[in-house]
């Protein structure tokens, strides 16, 4: 006989619509501190980022199909570039890349991502304690009212020399 109720898994599944977040926000407060960082950056060096990870996505060169995250310095060199289906899973191969290679805390890097900008990606952006995440699109609206509580620069639509600034590290 089996008991059914010994196999359910408890467990927080978020579809990545940013709505769901709104319940784990105390929670990732309570483990993440904001960001406490005087970085700056110069907006060509910005405005410049979307076109370098482009450049280096290989597999979206063949496929057109991936998204990317890459991992910058503050001069705007590449130092970590992965791509995947998922916008999250790109976010997770860098930081996990970054991790490895002994670079954390990054809070002198700079995240950028080929698509939106979620509450999640601004999640795991504050966990790597990164002070600045660029997005190729729009951020959501909870992915801005996140990034303005944890003190994180958050710049969207970062294209064709433009960009609009969402959030600023003061």
């Amino acid at each position: 006989e089996i008991d059914f109720q010994r196999l359910t898994r408890h467990t927080f599944v978020s579809s990545s619509c940013g709505l769901c977040g709104k319940a784990s926000i105390e929670s990732v407060r309570n483990h993440f501190p904001a960001i406490r960082s005087s970085v700056r950056v110069q907006a060509e060096t910005l405005l410049a980022l979307p076109e370098t990870l482009r450049g280096a996505q290989t597999t979206f060169a063949r496929t057109g199909g991936l998204h990317a995250a890459g991992l910058f310095d503050l001069d705007g060199n590449l130092l970590v570039l992965r791509e995947d289906v998922g916008r999250h899973n790109a976010v997770d191969k860098v930081l996990g890349r970054g991790f490895l290679d002994g670079r954390l805390p990054f809070d002198r890097h700079i995240l950028v991502v080929s698509g939106r900008a979620s509450f999640e990606i601004m999640q795991k952006a504050l966990a790597g304690r990164l002070p600045i995440i660029v997005a190729v699109s729009a951020p959501s609206s909870l992915a801005v009212e996140f990034a303005q509580a944890s003190r994180q620069t958050l710049v969207g639509f970062v294209r064709e020399g433009r960009m609009n600034i969402y959030s600023g590290n003061r």
